[in-house]
Order: structure tokens, then sequence, then C-alpha cells
């Protein structure tokens, strides 16, 4: 499968390490511009260096803050003259907790950060993306529809998430702006090691090697910034499946 970015925009958020910093590096290398968003601005630096070129912004700032994300995409539109695509990817497990266990405080951060902060990236970018015909891409999970012991948290924004996702095709769809989620499955990132730490339900018996690698799910978010999404929108597209590997181009 050959797919070409070049002239495309792409705004990826939690891009400073895991699927963020993968999918950055991956939509680079197909020529695209990728903007670069997250909290640590020395970790986006390195990437940024990394990947050389003039073909990558650096934007640091929180999800959980609209005026930050709103920032975000204004710079993009900005420095690249528009924005194709923009990857919600910020997200956060931490802390793994049965329900009645869980600190309330930590619980609603979880959810400003994996609900808000999707919110934020679909609603700041609303504008420039009915003006590309572009893509919103939501990072799912197989919890937004199973749930999961000490991951209550996990579970319940994600499924929110797919239900935005669900929305966004309800009204964005109309308008030219396709809206479709990706559940890579689990993916060997940071995140599998605070999953093992727990020790709590099945997915924290896996071992490292059970997991993805993070640049099958790279791959997955390139192949749904071309039309590849449409048929998918308002869903999530699935790469635990043979068939779903296949399309995004992973299999032979």
């Amino acid at each position: 499968m050959t797919i070409d970015l070049s002239n495309k925009t792409v705004l990826i958020t939690g891009a400073s390490k895991g699927i963020g910093a993968s999918a950055a590096e991956t939509l680079h290398r197909l020529g695209a511009n990728v903007v670069l968003m997250a909290r640590g601005r020395e970790a986006l630096e390195a990437l940024a260096g990394s990947l050389g070129g003039e073909r990558t912004l650096v934007v640091a700032g929180d999800v959980c803050d609209y005026a930050a994300v709103k920032d975000a995409v204004d710079q993009a539109v900005a420095h690249f003259g528009g924005l194709d695509a923009v990857v919600n990817n910020a997200g956060v497990i931490d802390p793994i907790a049965r329900l009645e266990e869980s600190d309330p405080t930590a619980w609603a951060k979880v959810v400003e950060i994996n609900l808000m902060g999707v919110y934020n990236g679909m609603h700041a970018a609303f504008e420039p993306l009915k003006a590309s015909g572009g893509t919103i891409i939501n990072i799912s999970s197989g919890a937004a529809t199973n749930a999961l012991e000490g991951w209550s948290h996990y579970c319940a924004t994600k499924a929110a998430v797919l239900s935005l996702t669900r929305s966004g095709h309800k009204e964005g769809g109309p308008l030219g702006i396709t809206v479709v989620g990706l559940s890579p499955g689990t993916v060997a990132t940071n995140m599998q090691v605070l999953i093992k730490e727990s020790g709590v339900n099945p997915i924290s018996t896996l071992e490292w090697g059970d997991h993805i690698p993070p640049e099958w799910a790279a791959q997955a978010i390139a192949y749904l910034c071309t039309d590849g999404a449409k048929p998918h929108a308002g869903t999530d597209f699935s790469l635990k499946t043979e068939e779903g590997r296949r399309e995004a181009g992973l299999l032979g």
C-alpha cells in the first residue's frame, strides 16, 4: 500500500511518546506536515529535531485547556495554511483502581483528559476541517464496549469517546468532515507497563510480546488520514482483526 500525505497538515495530541510520537514519525515520513502537541515542550522539541525539515511545528499545551487546543489549531492553520486532520490521541489510564478504592479527584482528572481533551480537539478543529473536508481520528479502545475491573475511569471515558465519534459523524459528515475512531488493541507503550504493574484484570497478565508495536497503530492512523477512513466514519476501525490489519496495509 502506498500512502502519500504530501501537502496534508495533521495535528497530533499526546505527541511526545507512544502512539503519538510513532504517528508523528510515520505521517512525517509519508509527507505530511505534523503539528506536535503535548504538555512537555522538551520532548516535543527532541522529536521535532529527529524528524528534521520544515514540516514540523511544536505547540506545547494541555488538552484539558480548550484555549491551548484552539491555539494549536490556529497555529497549524497560520503556519501551514490549513488543517487536514486531527488525531485525538492524548489519554491516560493511571491510577488503576477498583471503583470503591478510587480517588474521586484522580478519577475526574482522567475524565478531563480522556474525554474533554477529545471534545476540545474536535470542537477547536471543526471549522478548518470543514474548510478542508478533513478528518478527525479519535483513539479508542476495546474498553469502549467492554468493562474491565479497575478500569472504570478508562472504560467510561472510551465509551464516551465512541459516542463523540458517532455524534461527530452525524453532525460533521454532511459538512464533509470524516470522524472515525481507531481501536488498535493493546499497544506496546508505557501504558502497558502501568497495567502490568497494577496486577488488575486479565490484561495485566499479558507479556510485552503480546502487544502490537506502536508503529502498527501509526500505520493505521496514516491510513485513516486518507479516503480509507470514509467507509468507517462514525465507528471504531479495529486493528484486532486480520481484516482490519490487512486493510490498513499491515498484512500482505
